[in-house]
């Protein structure tokens, strides 16, 4: 019904992480459906990315670890069914929250016309441990064509 609707689920990306042993009240079968990255790929709905900022800290590497990897602070894995990859984490951050605000045509990817937002990273996150994605060094962000921050 959400993709016959054409609605565009946001769910907390980075909840896993800060908030994971918190769903053991729910049981397990339900833990593999919460914040349900993973159903809303396999039935093609875009899912776009929905954070605690500003009441709580806007971290996009941090997302996509907690997206990949499905653990808290400690390391335990919740809900391990709704996992995703790099990929699709990184797809879910740019491309569909670009689509879901209706700014696809001016941010979402890098493409010649857009305003070319994006950042470089000391690291590929499809290389390094899943579990230190978040430790990703940031070395320089552009914004608007422009640099704003270099490390």
């Amino acid at each position: 019904r959400i993709a016959d609707g054409g609605y565009i689920p946001a769910p907390f990306y980075t909840y896993a992480h800060y908030h994971g042993e918190k769903w053991v009240e729910y049981g397990q079968e339900k833990m593999e459906w919460m914040f349900a990255h993973k159903s809303f790929i396999d039935f093609g709905i875009p899912v776009a990315p929905a954070s605690d900022h500003a009441p709580g800290p806007y971290e996009p590497l941090m997302a996509i670890q907690s997206m990949v990897t499905r653990k808290d602070y400690t390391g335990q894995v919740w809900g391990s069914s709704q996992r995703i990859t790099v990929d699709e984490a990184l797809k879910v951050c740019t491309v569909n929250g670009a689509y879901a605000s209706f700014e696809e045509n001016e941010k979402g990817t890098i493409t010649a016309g857009k305003l070319a937002d994006f950042v470089i990273l000391a690291e590929d996150p499809h290389d390094v441990d899943p579990d230190r994605i978040k430790e990703i060094q940031v070395v320089q962000t552009v914004v608007g064509g422009r640099t704003v921050h270099e490390a």
